[in-house]
């Protein structure tokens, strides 16, 4: 080819672009800023990949926006409190996580500080995919994380997940202000503070003194608590915090409480792994309670290993629980027992549901009533097996007198199984509110009051199912508003009388 043949080629291609489609545009960046930090490191730096901060002073002097990331160098430790300024939006929260491919995960140790990890007045926050530790001078005021709502508002977005949080060494006390591996609390007395949208998921807790997930709040005064007041807290109007889930968290080794929401309405708690609770403290505690709360759901949870009788028991419908619903959960080698409900000092509990739940090896007692008034509580359609564990009480009722108290509490088409020892089982105080019917009774011997029901082996399968031919088959009561499902997923009728204890199904073979 001449030349000239090359340049006619050339010019040819260039008169050609200007009818060639464009290019596609590049996406855009995404919004925020990224900042590292590299406690490790020993050159001073501005914040950037290659020259990351060294401290936690660093971190907690710049203020962060929309989009931000906040990341700590994996296979590295920061001491000292992380308390981070600014906030992300709806769209793009600021995120605070781990980066590198160590095989470690970045660790905040608060080496005794109060709080680990402190975020104040949060807005559209995602704390992810750290360790977090505080074990340096145990028995005092701490927390693993704190969220902290002082006269502020609204708290909207608030992301805790896959975070290793454990050794947070506090006293045998729980305050406002902690002490506990997560703590969340409403703090201030002027403006009324609530959180909404706050998700607390797939976190790893373990060896906490005092609780695991605990919620307090200032804003909680309302008739239903009566004089349940903290009295060192300012009774603001009731304002409960909104869109609260926490589940797929796993607590082991707790001092006292599991998990303990206050001040909430329709939260939800679930397919949560509690193993261990009422270990160390002197106090009592339960697994996972409310307190002042309406309409709250705790489904799908296991909680087993409660380490006394102080309550002690896997749940708790406390003072000013409304609306409370208990299903679909196993309990399991509780030393105080499977359930409480328990107004007291003027407050009341009301509407509370339990429901397809399984108990298995739960001891002292099954159910235990504090005295105050306890409103259409309704136990139903669960099943409860002890083998190796005998309770003493079927029902504990510490009402006292029943002039003053006032208790509506009713018990049907639960299964009752006793594969262990003689004896158990009694009755404390029962008061007149107390019913029972179409139960099933096996190895129980009731005397007061008249349970009613069937005495009978129920034919339960290892997993607790019916076998063909058991009389706990159609045998129930029928209960409108039932839930729709059992403990193993079948569905319940709202039209056909179903069977006794928490299995729907058909007799299996």
């Amino acid at each position: 080819m001449t030349q000239r043949s090359t340049h006619a080629l050339v010019l040819t291609a260039a008169l050609a672009l200007p009818f060639l489609p464009l290019a596609p545009a590049q996406a855009a960046a995404p919004p925020g800023d990224r900042h590292y930090v590299d406690c490790s490191a020993t050159t001073p730096g501005d914040g950037t990949a290659l020259r990351p901060w060294t401290t936690l002073a660093e971190a907690n002097a710049h203020p962060y926006g929309p989009g931000d990331r906040l990341l700590f160098k994996r296979g590295t430790t920061c001491t000292g409190t992380l308390e981070p300024q600014g906030a992300g939006s709806a769209t793009d929260p600021f995120t605070i996580a781990d980066y590198g491919d160590a095989a470690g995960r970045a660790v905040i140790d608060g080496n005794g500080a109060h709080d680990a990890v402190l975020l104040a007045n949060p807005q559209y926050i995602r704390l992810t995919r750290l360790e977090i530790t505080n074990a340096a001078a145990p028995g005092t005021e701490r927390n693993g994380v704190r969220l902290r709502l002082a006269d502020h508002g609204a708290a909207k977005g608030i992301t805790l997940d896959h975070l290793s949080i454990h050794d947070v060494r506090g006293g045998d006390f729980k305050t406002l202000t902690g002490s506990s591996a997560i703590h969340i609390a409403v703090e201030g007395t002027t403006v009324p503070s609530w959180y909404d949208g706050l998700d607390i998921h797939h976190n790893d807790i373990r060896d906490v003194d005092r609780e695991g997930i605990y919620f307090k709040s200032r804003f909680s005064k309302r008739d239903l608590v009566g004089n349940q007041q903290d009295p060192n807290a300012y009774p603001g109007t009731w304002t409960p915090s909104l869109n609260v889930r926490i589940h797929h968290n796993s607590l082991t080794s707790l001092a006292g409480d599991g998990i303990k929401i206050d001040t909430t309405r329709g939260a939800r708690i679930d397919h949560n792994r509690l193993d261990g609770f009422q270990l160390r403290s002197k106090a009592a505690n339960a697994g996972i309670w409310t307190f002042n709360t309406d309409d709250t759901v705790i489904e799908y949870n296991e909680v087993s290993g409660g380490g006394n009788t102080k309550d002690g028991m896997s749940f708790d419908a406390d003072g000013a629980s409304k609306g409370t619903v208990f299903q679909y959960n196993y309990s399991h080698d509780n030393t105080g027992g499977f359930l409480l409900i328990c107004p007291y000092s003027g407050a009341k509990t009301l509407d509370t549901v339990v429901r397809y739940n399984i108990s298995r090896d739960d001891g002292a007692r099954l159910v235990q009533n504090c005295w105050g008034p306890i409103l259409n509580t309704q136990i139903y359609n669960n099943t409860f097996v002890n083998r190796t564990t005998v309770p003493g009480y079927l029902v504990q009722d510490d009402a006292g007198s029943p002039a003053t108290t006032r208790h509506e509490l009713s018990i049907r088409n639960n299964i009752f199984v006793n594969q262990g020892q003689s004896g158990g089982y009694a009755f404390k105080n029962p008061t007149p509110g107390l019913s029972f019917s179409h139960n099933l009774f096996h190895g129980v011997d009731i005397t007061r009051p008249n349970p009613g029901g069937i005495h009978a082996d129920p034919l339960l399968q290892p997993d607790l199912r019916l076998s063909a031919g058991s009389p706990a088959l159609s045998a129930g009561a029928l209960i409108t508003d039932n839930g729709g499902k059992d403990w193993f997923g079948n569905d319940v009728s709202a039209t056909s009388v179903p069977n006794i204890g928490a299995y729907e199904g058909p007799g299996v073979g």
